[in-house]
């Protein structure tokens, strides 16, 4: 049996075995099954949803100085930003009134969002929205804070490992931050509660394909129930500069792989992805993805969250939500508004 079928039917690899699929990203044979399985299973769990999440980026100062990204500390280049706690609000309101259930508050790692800041915001819109799911994405913090932080009302967190490899982690992070810390804020995270997503960055400088075989027995290790996959996009005020861009056919091959790894994972076609490929959220979909995270926050700030170079952003989100659904229609699937919880 071929390592394509091999997979398929058991669902799980070795770290050997991993590396033996991902050589096969190339054969047009091996792709185009990966892909079809993925979407059956996509179709089975979920039929042809596909999940909108209304994403809110709050502030973009971070005290981090990963290497790769374009808020990193010591870009003196970026305008900065903090939003408001009325102005989140504002945003919530707005994505309520298009029909979003889901909202995403994003935002590097800011002194600034103190565990009773982040508290009073997520317990706002938890009172004021009490149907909907609250997903943060604000990076490293202590046991104590996630757990106050859920009892306030956070539903989901987005935490992506970056990279599962040690020598890997080191080449892209600055020496104060460690993969272990990483991976234990994952575990707190699920055990508190959370539903919980993971994630890495494809072609990053440093990939191989057995750090992405890394990646991938990470996943099923901890069986996330949200993973975030997207190309690496160099940023110009970043020691990775003039690194090459991460690869669109890689990536849509590694959601095909997800997919079928965590059948019931919630796997978002990545705004990266449609940076690279204009079609690249359609080609998402067609390959295993089932949610889309389009962005809520203010349009006058979108510019400033900058993580990487030639970010696709849109104007008004009445209008490109038409778009968006006219697009998603157009290939078979319907978007949907509802929370979209992991089955």
């Amino acid at each position: 049996m071929d390592i394509v079928e091999q997979f398929i039917q058991k669902r799980s690899c070795s770290r050997t075995d991993f590396v033996r699929l991902l050589e096969q990203a190339n054969c047009e044979a091996a792709v185009n099954r990966l892909r079809a399985e993925a979407v059956r299973l996509r179709r089975y769990y979920y039929g042809n949803k596909v999940y909108t999440r209304g994403l809110i980026e709050f502030t973009n100062y971070c005290k981090n100085n990963c290497l790769y990204c374009g808020i990193r500390r010591e870009n003196r280049s970026v305008d900065r930003f903090r939003l408001t706690e009325e102005e989140i609000l504002q945003c919530c309101e707005n994505g309520y009134a298009l029909g979003f259930r889901t909202f995403v508050l994003q935002g590097g790692e800011d002194p600034y969002d103190t565990d009773d800041r982040l508290t009073q915001i997520v317990r706002a819109i938890r009172s004021r929205y009490p149907d909907c799911a609250i997903t943060l994405s604000v990076g490293e913090r202590s046991r104590d804070s996630y757990a106050q932080l859920r009892e306030a009302g956070a539903d989901r967190y987005l935490l992506r490992h970056e990279t599962a490899n040690e020598a890997h982690y080191r080449h892209l992070h600055p020496q104060e931050m460690s993969l272990r810390a990483r991976k234990q804020c994952l575990y707190d995270l699920k055990a508190l509660g959370y539903q919980v997503g993971a994630g890495f960055m494809v072609g990053s400088p440093g990939q191989t394909l057995e750090t992405l075989a890394d990646d991938l027995l990470f996943l099923q290790e901890f069986q996330p129930h949200m993973v975030g996959i997207g190309p690496f996009i160099p940023h110009h005020a970043t020691p990775f500069a003039d690194e090459p861009a991460g690869s669109v056919e890689m990536t849509l091959f590694l959601l095909s792989v997800v997919r079928i790894l965590l059948p019931r994972v919630l796997l978002p076609a990545t705004t990266a992805l449609g940076t690279l490929d204009p079609n690249g959220r359609e080609r998402g979909v067609l390959s295993g993805a089932n949610v889309v995270m389009p962005n809520l926050s203010p349009v006058k700030n979108r510019g400033q969250y900058e993580l990487y170079d030639h970010k696709k952003s849109s104007g008004e989100e009445a209008e490109y939500l038409e778009r968006l659904a006219a697009r998603m229609q157009a290939i078979g699937y319907g978007l949907a508004v509802d929370r979209g919880d992991a089955c």
